[in-house]
């Protein structure tokens, strides 16, 4: 029950901070909205920022992971299509929180910043990873460009709402391949053009 009544306020709060934005969305109305108390919502989170912390952590562990396991990846075609999918995939599967980045930068800066930083360092890892090994000035360039085109997810929430996420993630990948380079795949059937 407890567990339940975090993951409400987690919900709620997120989705009122990508409407309303961080700074405007008081905790009063979170816990209005999921019907408790403000005194219930201290009991799970004993702040804003940590109700923010508790939205964003998920993505930014899975994030750590994944690049952590970079470090023994080969980087082959086969190899780097499937970083890049399963960096897709995280956030997709996180894509409200990601919306939350990409509408409220400024006052996340201030309430997260840490997380904000290693999230950045981890990006910079990332890119080191696909520019390749020997990396030219050209290949960091497309390695920046494929994750910008990545993080397009980001604010797919907020300007790309009625696209299917499953379209999202084929034409972001697609075109992040692309960008670094990679050779096409086959189309998925029923996909048109591949």
């Amino acid at each position: 029950m407890v567990e339940d009544t975090k993951e409400r306020i987690r919900a709620v709060a997120l989705a009122l901070f990508t409407t309303h934005g961080y700074e405007q969305t008081s905790l009063r109305e979170i816990a209005d909205r999921v019907g408790i108390t403000k005194a219930s919502l201290y009991y799970h989170h004993p702040s804003k920022q940590a109700l923010l912390i508790a939205i964003v952590e998920p993505l930014l562990t899975e994030w750590r992971m994944m690049v952590e396991r970079l470090a023994a990846a080969p980087h082959t075609p086969e190899h780097v299509r499937d970083v890049l999918g399963e960096c897709l995939d995280t956030m997709l599967r996180h894509r409200d929180a990601c919306a939350l980045f990409a509408r409220d930068v400024p006052a996340l800066l201030t309430a997260v910043g840490p997380i904000l930083v290693e999230a950045k360092e981890l990006g910079t890892r990332m890119n080191a990873w696909l520019a390749g090994p020997d990396p030219s000035l050209a290949d960091r360039v497309r390695a920046f460009a494929a994750t910008e085109v990545l993080n397009s997810a980001l604010a797919s929430a907020v300007m790309l709402p009625s696209v299917p996420q499953d379209e999202l993630r084929a034409t972001l990948l697609d075109a992040a391949a692309a960008v670094l380079g990679l050779p096409r795949t086959e189309p998925a059937p029923g996909r048109p053009g591949g």
